[in-house]
């Protein structure tokens, strides 16, 4: 047998053990959604996938993220099928590293529809997105933070993240979210003591928030 024969068969176990792992990530996630219906964030999902009965996560590394990205990635493809496969009933999944929720349609507007143009829907649902060089995590990681993911997120959405930073409502400069952020990162800061994982939270909050003021 020559290596020609060999590298399919290895790309098939490895498709094989994906779709497995899919098929479990989707029964977990609707389970735990399920079970907080005031929502999750996409850092307690995760903490919630690593423990008992489910335990699907291994130890995930924040600071890096090419490490954080394949369990990102597994669990936005598991959200994005959750949320088809919802569209045409009664209930809807809002989708947001802030706040993963399923509710009525009629609580979020549609946000179970499909019809509309979604180009993270699109990205999420290709599998093959799964693997990507480290340079382009990098890259989209850059363009996501910068707010450059192509979509202004709901009013709702944002007002979560403004939370974060301890606003009761969405301020109204953008320089009042940038200095918030340079203090909370500073004060969640490992060698201060914080922990990596508030940092990741900071991160969302603050992308949603540039999108949010972006022209």
């Amino acid at each position: 047998m020559n290596n020609l024969d060999v590298a399919p068969n290895q790309e098939d176990q490895q498709q094989e053990k994906l779709a497995f792992q899919v098929q479990h990530l989707a029964v977990a996630v609707e389970r735990i959604l399920r079970q907080q219906p005031e929502g999750i964030s996409e850092l307690h999902l995760i903490k919630a996938l690593q423990q008992p009965p489910w335990e699907l996560i291994g130890p995930v590394n924040y600071a890096e993220p090419d490490k954080l990205y394949p369990v990102h990635f597994l669990i936005f493809h598991v959200l994005y099928r959750l949320r088809d496969q919802l569209a045409g009933s009664d209930e809807a999944l809002t989708i947001s590293p802030l706040l993963i929720r399923l509710c009525r349609q009629d609580v979020v507007g549609g946000t179970g529809s499909v019809d509309a143009p979604d180009p993270l829907r699109a990205f999420y649902l290709d599998l093959s997105r799964y693997r990507m060089p480290e340079d382009s995590i990098l890259r989209m990681m850059d363009d996501f933070w910068s707010g450059r993911h192509g979509r202004r997120p709901a009013q709702g959405e944002a007002l979560e993240a403004a939370g974060v930073f301890g606003f009761d409502t969405v301020p109204i400069s953008f320089d009042e979210v940038k200095y918030r952020f340079r203090r909370a990162v500073m004060q969640a800061h490992p060698d201060r003591g914080g922990e990596t994982e508030a940092i990741q939270t900071l991160n969302s909050a603050f992308s949603v928030l540039k999108a949010h003021f972006q022209d």
